[in-house]
């Protein structure tokens, strides 16, 4: 039985319930997701979330910052369960690196642009996991 995968050339197999890199996702009508409700920052045991908030004229809050320390993170998926909209998830994407200090905390645009593009990847991994919820 071979063992040995020559990574990056080869690569296994990974489950859809992966916790790699943080994304935000949007509604179909183009709407961020989040609510600004913070249970993501409380829950967080490495306190590696910040988020501020306003209220819009509407009356509903929306985040002006929603940062992520990604050398604090734990991966614990936490953040995941405690979101009440499904804003936040944890893609199955793990290769990435940061080249500059500071590049680690990963802004909420950074966020909501990395969900834009793994959009069809995070619904088919919550579309597979939904019968265990």
């Amino acid at each position: 039985r071979k063992v040995t995968v020559q990574y990056p050339e080869q690569k296994t197999p990974i489950s859809p319930r992966f916790r790699g890199h943080h994304a935000l996702r949007r509604y179909p009508n183009g709407e961020e997701r989040c609510i600004a409700c913070k249970l993501c920052e409380a829950v967080c045991p490495a306190l590696a979330i910040t988020i501020d908030s306003a209220e819009r004229e509407d009356g509903t809050r929306r985040t002006t910052r929603y940062d992520i320390d990604m050398f604090k993170c734990i991966y614990c998926g936490f953040c995941e369960e405690a979101c009440p909209v499904d804003a936040i998830v944890e893609t199955r994407v793990f290769d990435y690196h940061f080249e500059k200090r500071g590049e680690n905390i990963i802004s909420k645009e950074q966020l909501l642009a990395f969900g834009d593009k793994h959009e069809t990847m995070i619904a088919k991994d919550k579309a597979a996991d939904a019968p265990y919820r």
